[in-house]
């Protein structure tokens, strides 16, 4: 039996910017057509990066590709006090503004389009560190290592501010979309358990929603504070 030569071993079959599954689904093949041959350490090579292909996968959310709730909770329950850095870490968590009523006045498709949208704009202006992770429904979570409490919270009103400003009515005409934003700030020394400062996230994210919506709800010192403070306040990236 003639040896069948693998032309696509460094994964030039496919196209730049190819989808994680067509590489995973190239690398399973490949390594069948290895193992035929009796290339057993190349075959073991592409196996081994279609498992990591595979896992990386089911880390991420299929609708908005951010991060999924799996991998929130595999970094919060990991060494993360380790991670806060010096000025300590913060955790948002971002619900979109009557997302029902988007669903019900425009569809699920443009809903799941405002998903995608919002997710990406999430993850603009985040800390090297940061990410965002699709936390459940419409809610995400911010995970902000090494920013100190004033850092945080111009992030999540930046990303507030962000959304509301977002060009949305050219997906379909008279859709707006606003976000409310919990805000969880802790310093190095307060080793608080993450799902203590989730908690602490959410309550301040109903918080935001009682004062109005498309807010951001956080403590300063020994009160809770929203902003922006009225519906009338400037509401601009530079405000």
């Amino acid at each position: 039996m003639a040896e069948v030569s693998v032309a696509a071993d460094d994964e030039a079959a496919l196209p730049p910017g190819a989808p994680s599954t067509d590489l995973l689904s190239l690398h399973e093949s490949i390594a069948g057509v290895l193992a035929t041959q009796g290339d057993w350490r190349r075959a073991y090579h592409h196996l081994k990066s279609a498992f990591d292909l595979a896992r990386a996968g089911s880390l991420r959310d299929t609708l908005t590709s951010s991060y999924n709730r799996r991998y929130l909770d595999q970094w919060l329950h990991g060494p993360s006090v380790e991670r806060r850095g010096p000025a300590g870490m913060a955790i948002a968590l971002v619900d979109l503004d009557l997302f029902k009523e988007v669903n019900d006045t425009f569809g699920h498709l443009v809903g799941d389009r405002v998903l995608r949208e919002v997710a990406d704009l999430l993850q603009q202006g985040l800390p090297s560190e940061g990410f965002c992770a699709r936390y459940g429904g419409e809610e995400f979570a911010l995970v902000l290592p090494d920013v100190d409490h004033a850092h945080a919270v111009r992030i999540a009103d930046t990303a507030r501010i962000r959304v509301a400003h977002h060009p949305w009515a050219r997906i379909r005409p008279g859709l707006s979309v606003t976000i409310s934003v919990g805000l969880a700030h802790e310093n190095r020394a307060e080793v608080v358990e993450p799902e203590r400062q989730l908690r602490h996230a959410d309550s301040l994210l109903y918080m935001a929603k009682r004062a109005g919506r498309n807010k951001v709800a956080y403590h300063d010192k020994d009160s809770s504070r929203t902003i922006p403070r009225s519906m009338n306040s400037a509401d601009s990236p530079g405000a």
